[in-house]
């Protein structure tokens, strides 16, 4: 199983989720890649965004492999489920998905919190960064739930 986090640019919200996510995976024993990736192509080649890294390092995650990839209408046939971080990433990814639109879903459709959009905390400080990985995390640990319910 592939799973995909995207969001706009792939250096704040997306990168934050993959690292996350694929630690919680780990940790449960679920072998599944995530892959994460920006529906524009702003950064492609950049590590992710220093606050990010920063805010990932502080809470024991290892932030360095990433690099900012695009999201193209291929990645439907490679990944089973891709998760969009915002409505608008969404809406551009709907529009890519063709027959896998039942693939998409948004990431916090899972958040036992409620869904919602993962706010963008590229225009903001470190307090947005840490709420974005609380609700990741918060997130993450609701996916590898549902997936350990997933016959295998």
């Amino acid at each position: 199983m592939k799973i995909a986090v995207v969001c706009l640019g792939n250096i704040c919200r997306s990168p934050m989720a993959d690292v996350v996510l694929e630690h919680r995976l780990f940790e449960a024993g679920l072998d599944i890649e995530v892959v994460s990736a920006g529906t524009a192509g702003y950064h492609v080649g950049d590590p992710m965004d220093t606050r990010a890294a920063s805010t990932l390092r502080a809470a024991g995650y290892d932030p360095s492999r990433h690099r900012a990839q695009r999201f193209t209408r291929d990645w439907f046939e490679d990944c089973d489920l891709v998760l969009a971080m915002d409505e608008n990433n969404h809406s551009d990814l709907l529009a890519l998905a063709g027959d896998h639109a039942d693939r998409l879903r948004m990431f916090r459709s899972f958040d036992p919190s409620g869904p919602g959009d993962v706010p963008d905390p590229y225009y903001g400080g470190s307090a947005g960064f840490r709420e974005v990985l609380d609700m990741v995390e918060r997130t993450a640990d609701a996916i590898v739930t549902e997936l350990q319910r997933v016959p295998r």
